[in-house]
Order: C-alpha cells, then sequence, then structure tokens
C-alpha cells in the first residue's frame, strides 16, 4: 500500500513510523517546511501528559493513557532523553480545591496509579518554593525530547525504506480511480493520504475535500519565560495550577525541561498570524479568515474577559508573572527573561465552543486529523494506533 502523509510534525512522523514497520508498505511524508516538526510540534513544553485532566472516555483521555507508555517504550528503544520525575497540581482557594478534587477523580477514572495528597511536609521535601492549600502528586507524567523523538522517526521511516520530503508543499491532488496522484507527477499514486497539518487543518480540509466544514482552527499562541540560573533552585520538577474545565488550556505553569533549563509558561493569547510566534508576527488574511467567522465571534462574546486577560500577559511582564507568583511567591521579575514561543492549533466550532477532544474526518481515500493540540505529542504513537485501525 502506498500511503503519503501530508505534515512532518509528532503525529505524522508517528504514523509514518507505524505505516512503515508493515512489510508491503511505502510511506512518503511531504513537509513544507526545512525542517521536521517546525511549527507546534517543536515548540511545546516537552511534557509528557499522563492523562490526568481529560474527560473519562475522550479520544484525549484514552489515547493519553496508553500514548505515554508508547512513548516512553519508543524512548527507552531508541535512546531519546526522557525523565519520568512526576508533577504537583497546587490548589490556592476553595474553589481550585474543589476543581483540584474534580480532577483527582478524573484522573482515577481515566485509570492513573499512585495519584496522592501531599501533606505540607512532603510538599516542602518535593518543591520548598511551591505556595499551596492542597496539592496532588501525579507520579505519572515527565518531560522528553520531543525533537529527538521527532529526528529518531525520521531516521526510522527512512531506515524502513518510506522518505521524508522538506520543502514540498502539496499544492493539488488528483483523484483518479481510487488512486491520489500530487502536484501532477504521475509517476508514483497512493491509495491513501493523511493530512496531519496542525494550524492549517481546516484550509486543507475545505480545499482538498471541496467540503463545508462547522468548526475552524484559531491560532492561541504560548508565550514562556525562562528562568535565569540563579533561580533555577525554585523549581525542581513541574508544577502546575488546577486547569479551568471551560478550557483545554492547562495554565502557566514550571516545568524541568530536559536540558536542565527551567521553564514558565504557556499563556493563551490569541495569535494574528497562523504562525505567529510574536505579536509583530501579522497576516490580514489569517485575521481576516477568524474575525469573519461566526463562531470566532461568539468564541469572544463569551469569553471576552478571557481572552483580555491573556493578551495582558503577553504584553505586560508584570501581569504574567502575578500569575507565576500563584505557585512560587518568591520568584520576582529578574528571575525570569523572555523565552520561546509556539502556536496551538485550537478548533473552534461554529457555535463558538472550544473544541475540547481530537477529531479526525475523512473524504474518499482522504483522512485530515482536524484538531489535535495538546496532548497530541504525547498521544502521537496511539492517534497513529486509531488512524490505522478505524481509518486505512
Amino acid at each position: 500500500m502506498n500511503i503519503a502523509i501530508v505534515g512532518g510534525g509528532i503525529v505524522g512522523l508517528a504514523l509514518g513510523y507505524k505505516l512503515s514497520k508493515v512489510k508491503g508498505n511505502t510511506v512518503h511524508i511531504y513537509e513544507k517546511e526545512e525542517e521536521v516538526g517546525f511549527h507546534q510540534s517543536g515548540r511545546n513544553s516537552g511534557v509528557l501528559h499522563c492523562g490526568l485532566a481529560y474527560k473519562p472516555g475522550s479520544l484525549k483521555a484514552q489515547l493519553a493513557v496508553s500514548g505515554i507508555k508508547q512513548m516512553i517504550k519508543y524512548c527507552k528503544d531508541y535512546n531519546v532523553s526522557h525523565d519520568i520525575c512526576g508533577k504537583i497540581v497546587v490548589a490556592n482557594n476553595e474553589n481550585e480545591i474543589d476543581l483540584l478534587d474534580d480532577t483527582a477523580k478524573r484522573g482515577k477514572l481515566n485509570g492513573l496509579k499512585g495519584l496522592k495528597y501531599l501533606n505540607k511536609n512532603e510538599l516542602k521535601e518535593r518543591e520548598p518554593f511551591v505556595s499551596s492549600l492542597k496539592t496532588l502528586l501525579v507520579p505519572e507524567e515527565g518531560i522528553v525530547d520531543y525533537k529527538g523523538v521527532m529526528l529518531s522517526m525520521k531516521e526510522n521511516i527512512i531506515n524502513n525504506g518510506g522518505d521524508v520530503f522538506l520543502n514540498k508543499k502539496i499544492e493539488k491532488i488528483e483523484e483518479k480511480k481510487k488512486k491520489i496522484f500530487i502536484n501532477n507527477n504521475s509517476s508514483i499514486s497512493y491509495n491513501n493520504i493523511i493530512y496531519t497539518t496542525g494550524l492549517q487543518s481546516d484550509i486543507n480540509y475545505k480545499k482538498f475535500t471541496k467540503n463545508k466544514l462547522n468548526a475552524k482552527i484559531v491560532p492561541f499562541r504560548g508565550e514562556y519565560y525562562t528562568l535565569a540560573d540563579e533561580a533555577k533552585k525554585l523549581v525542581n520538577h513541574l508544577i502546575y495550577p488546577v486547569g479551568n474545565p471551560k478550557f483545554p488550556f492547562l495554565g502557566v505553569h514550571f516545568t524541568r525541561m530536559i536540558n536542565g533549563d527551567r521553564e514558565v509558561g504557556p499563556n493563551a493569547v490569541l495569535a494574528f498570524k497562523r504562525e505567529g510566534y510574536s505579536n509583530s508576527d501579522i497576516s490580514i488574511y489569517d485575521m481576516m479568515d477568524y474575525l469573519g467567522y461566526s463562531g470566532f465571534l461568539k468564541f469572544i462574546g463569551k469569553n471576552f474577559s478571557f481572552c483580555v486577560n491573556e493578551f495582558s500577559t503577553s504584553i505586560l511582564k508584570s501581569s504574567f508573572l502575578k500569575k507565576t507568583q500563584n505557585l512560587i511567591p518568591e520568584i520576582s521579575s529578574k528571575d525570569i527573561k523572555t523565552g520561546p514561543a509556539g502556536v496551538r492549533a485550537q478548533g473552534i466550532n461554529s457555535r463558538g465552543n472550544l473544541m475540547m477532544d481530537f477529531e479526525i474526518k475523512t473524504h474518499n481515500n482522504q483522512i485530515h486529523v482536524i484538531n489535535a493540540p495538546s496532548p497530541a505529542a504525547t498521544s502521537a504513537l496511539s492517534i497513529a494506533d486509531h488512524i490505522i485501525k478505524n481509518y486505512l
């Protein structure tokens, strides 16, 4: 079977890796950038999510729980740096305590092991600078070198007889007698084409299927600060706030990176460009695209204060710092310096609601991964299994 995969992020590479191991398959990945994992997959916090807060029974919950196990095994098999260091989730008022208890219940329903509330001495021993009224330990969470994972997958695909084409944008496909031809190239045909294109997923679905889509991908930029060397002692592992269940964002948190650095973030700022990593990255076309979408306007109407608050953390360091001090009061402005940024490809449906689960659509021999933000990196190998089992 000949299979084309459009998009060389971690989901596309995981699919390519799995499919290339099957005798008789020829797998080609087409990536429009000069390297794999150039966008969403290569610009995240490097966390292995074990499935704590996702709705029980959802694809996110199921595929994160199975995906982290597969990702850990992959890292062990191919010597990719990772560390199951665990994380703590912090509650600092009565409302947050209720949310934390609900989060723990979700985690147990999702099959997580070892969840435990820490007493003050246990918290001080693990994270001495954290302020918390109630603290949940999640021992199965970890960190990983996702760029290392993707480069390893790319190498394995090629070693298995597949190929990864860089700087190759798909402009046109032609379907003839259940065969698919790409960019007017008649020398090779494909049985299936799978789109794992993240920030471009809705555009590609409508362009190549000619179908309508009752959703749009809206870019939410996530900005990080890096802790100064003298402030690294403030963070030992992973420190998270209680997430707001209304949103799929996990909130500003502290991360020990696999290289030993410490980062804090991300916020969730509406970007002015689909692939816009700063406020100076502006695309009038992209902005008009989602400003003209009724679902986006409904979302803004429902969540105006949230959007303003997140934007304030982008333009005011003091506003961002305040969120970090909810977790570690001792941290100061001199302890954090501007770090990297990523963009989350977040689906919003026509009712103005954020899409809370993964979504995949098909058309003839095309398979489109429409909504796959976090925890898609952790879940990538399980997402690949899900697609192979249910759509190929």
